[in-house]
């Protein structure tokens, strides 16, 4: 009863969080003197080429349950599953399909890739693993809660974080189940759950609590432990301090950022603050050109410079516009929102360069880069590789 509870207030608050004008399918205010009304977009001066490669509507895209499935690359293959249980891989130059997959599962976290296999989650509470040849799945192991993070592998182990708080490490091979953690999950909180970053014997994971977690990925012990973000007022929806959005990891250096908290960068040798700066996302964050970037609540996009000197430029032309997590591609940062625009801005500072709408119903999951192409998955299905060049 208390976890319906919970899930129940996690999605109002995040309806809340995000539905601020009129959404298809979500609310509609009829006042123009919303604080929190959408920026109307103004015209721009458009810099850049931007052409559409090709593009693939894949099963029923993140469904109704407000879920984030990415893409994976992984050499010369690109991967995407939709809500409905839909799994395909592309041949991320061409578009051409390699192979598809229907799943008697209803999927809601993913796509991980490590070597020839494919990770995902189901919103009934199950991680599989598949082959990325074929789609065949290989394992499937039953856990307590719903998987909407993106399961993460070092080969011998598979880590996925469910929405009930719990971190659990799966035998790569089996799928059994070797050790799990459990946070204590306040009673409200985002419907998200932050992916875990492998790097080495290491795994780097948020929590709803403010905290980052360093652990053993062999046993689940705990290395270190950072506190992010610290529940401040009254209300529960005022201390709410999630850390859902993707971390970035650069050398010894972890980029975090919570809701209602800070983005951070962190020391993974001992968990030691290098520096912080107030900021609420539920997007997370990204690096590029010496920058650190995260878009605010509020649609404010910064560039922190990853010295910890402070800001290198801000972009508050997209107020309240529900934004993806920055993505860099070649030169410039992409970022999504809600009415399924996609906004180019230069990495040095800030300006727009340029804009596209990829998809109607809005872009919520994070984007994926490599050189000078740009892979964005709309809500509604489309996946959809866009090259980014500079005019001649």
């Amino acid at each position: 009863m208390v976890q319906g509870y919970r899930w129940l207030l996690a999605a109002t608050l995040v309806m809340s969080l995000s539905a601020c004008s009129t959404i298809k399918g979500w609310f509609e205010f009829d006042d123009d003197d919303d604080p929190k009304k959408p920026a109307e977009l103004q015209a721009i001066d458009q810099t850049i080429k931007i052409k559409k490669l090709w593009s693939h509507g894949i099963g029923n895209g993140q469904g109704d349950g407000f879920y984030k499935i990415q893409p994976a690359i992984a050499g010369s293959s690109i991967y995407i599953a939709a809500a409905d249980g839909t799994v395909e891989a592309f041949d991320k130059q061409t578009g051409k399909s390699l192979w598809d997959t229907e799943l008697e599962r209803p999927l809601s976290g993913g796509v991980g890739v490590y070597g020839d296999a494919l990770l995902l989650g189901s919103s009934d509470g199950f991680v599989l693993k598949l082959d990325a040849t074929s789609g065949e799945v290989q394992w499937s192991t039953r856990l307590n809660g719903e998987v909407m993070s993106v399961p993460g592998s070092d080969g011998r182990m598979v880590l996925a974080h469910t929405l009930d708080g719990k971190l659990q490490g799966l035998d790569f091979a089996t799928g059994e189940v070797a050790w799990t953690y459990d946070s204590n999950v306040p009673v409200l909180t985002l419907r998200g759950s932050c992916s875990p970053l492998l790097n080495g014997n290491v795994a780097y994971v948020g929590f709803a609590t403010g905290r980052v977690l360093a652990f053993d990925i062999a046993n689940g012990g705990i290395i270190w432990e950072a506190r992010v973000a610290i529940p401040q007022g009254r209300s529960e929806i005022e201390r709410v301090v999630d850390i859902d959005g993707t971390m970035t990891l650069l050398g010894k250096e972890l980029f975090v950022a919570s809701y209602q908290g800070r983005i951070m960068a962190i020391d993974v040798t001992d968990g030691r603050k290098l520096w912080q700066n107030n900021v609420s996302s539920f997007s997370g964050v990204s690096q590029g050109f010496g920058n650190v970037y995260v878009a605010d609540e509020d649609g404010t996009v910064t560039a922190y410079q990853r010295s910890g000197q402070g800001e290198r430029w801000q972009q508050t032309a997209l107020a309240y516009r529900g934004l993806s997590r920055p993505t860099p591609v070649s030169s410039y940062l992409a970022v999504g929102d809600k009415e399924g625009y996609v906004h180019f801005m230069s990495q040095v500072d800030g300006e727009i360069v340029g804009r596209i709408e990829a998809d109607d119903e809005g872009i919520r999951a994070d984007m994926v880069s490599e050189d000078n192409i740009l892979y964005v998955y709309g809500n509604s299905g489309d996946l959809i590789a866009y090259e980014i060049k500079p005019k001649d």
